[in-house]
């Protein structure tokens, strides 16, 4: 596996709406990779690879480039800023933590405070945190700072990614891992069944946004999303809560909270993966959605759709693990749905 890559992935900086770095370094890993590359109004990179089938049909992948962030909303006269979330956030895993802001010209490192304990009331102390009980301190004064930042600019997590064992650990592993993937499978893919349309898309964490707009262009006629899920396994979750395991294999999603996958695709999945030896594990997420919901609806006609997901500890979070067994057998799996689709009996 390309941790290298993986890991130019994973730190480059995209808030959703602020996607730049993340498309270039992604358009520069395709060239002359796919037979075209286009650029949509709302930012999506669309990358086709055709079949040499001459076949009509149409696949749309889609991997989404943006992560969790902020922007910034005020700057006062002591040059704290102040933000609002792009995403879901839990509130308390931002306690002094690293971020990132980015300027026109610049990028401004900070860090996230909130109120001392040490001078909290009982009342405080006993209470959730809001995320509107942070401020960005950078250890500037207002009149340096807004030299380089203004309101408006986005911000996100300070983190380098490293390997843990037989894991990855980084900032936006959601959703970079399957940008990776993506990216991956693309360039060995030889002969897909059908027309490959690899879309990174925008704004996912903000409410799909990305795959609405795309989806409605290409009209897919068949669709496989590509994204992190929960992967529960850790001290005090019950059996049932778990979602996945990390290191059992690719996730193949049944539903979410945002869609039902068509059952076809997921018997698909499931026969592909079993047919390649190559390790899985079903998905019921109960809560959260991903780019599935609007592959399989905002086309014209609908498209047959379901997921790769990719076990992920410590999602939304400031960092998230990843198995690179698990990232493996997701890159294979996609491969061979790709290559083989046709073969699929797909009227019953």
């Amino acid at each position: 596996m390309d941790v290298k890559l993986l890991k130019k992935i994973c730190e480059t900086p995209g808030a959703p709406g602020f996607e730049t770095k993340i498309r270039n370094l992604v358009i520069n890993e395709l060239e002359n990779k796919v037979d075209s590359i286009e650029i949509d109004n709302l930012g999506n990179i669309i990358a086709v690879k055709k079949s040499k089938n001459h076949s009509d049909t149409k696949i749309m992948v889609a991997a989404h480039m943006d992560e969790i962030g902020f922007i910034v909303t005020h700057i006062d006269d002591n040059g704290f800023i102040r933000f609002h979330t792009l995403g879901g956030f839990d509130p308390k895993t931002l306690t002094a933590q690293r971020v990132r802001i980015h300027g026109k010209d610049k990028t401004i490192s900070g860090v996230m405070g909130t109120k001392p304990i040490h001078v909290m009331s009982q009342e405080e102390r006993n209470k959730l945190p809001k995320s509107t009980d942070y401020f960005i301190d950078t250890g500037m004064k207002k009149e340096d700072l807004v030299e380089h930042i203004k309101i408006g600019d986005p911000i996100t997590w300070e983190r380098e990614l490293i390997e843990m064992g037989d894991c990855v650990n980084c900032k936006s592993i959601d959703n970079r891992v399957s940008v990776f993937i993506l990216i991956e499978a693309l360039k060995s893919i030889k002969n897909p069944a059908f027309d490959v349309y690899g879309v990174f898309t925008v704004q996912e964490e903000v409410g799909l946004r990305g795959a609405n707009v795309s989806a409605h262009q290409i009209n897919p006629d068949f669709g496989i999303a590509l994204d992190t899920t929960i992967a529960y396994d850790v001290p005090g979750a019950q059996d049932h809560e778990k979602i996945t395991r990390l290191g059992e294999g690719a996730a193949i999603k049944i539903m979410d909270s945002s869609v039902i996958c068509d059952y076809r695709m997921v018997e698909y999945l499931k026969q592909t993966a079993d047919n390649n030896s190559i390790p899985w594990q079903p998905e019921i997420l109960p809560a959260g959605g991903t780019d599935t919901a609007g592959v399989q609806r905002m086309g014209k006609n609908g498209a047959i759709s379901g997921a790769i997901s990719i076990p992920t500890r410590h999602l939304h979070q400031v960092i998230e693990m990843a198995n690179k067994n698990d990232i493996s057998n997701s890159i294979s799996l996609l491969v061979k749905a790709l290559e083989n689709m046709s073969e699929f009996d797909w009227s019953h």
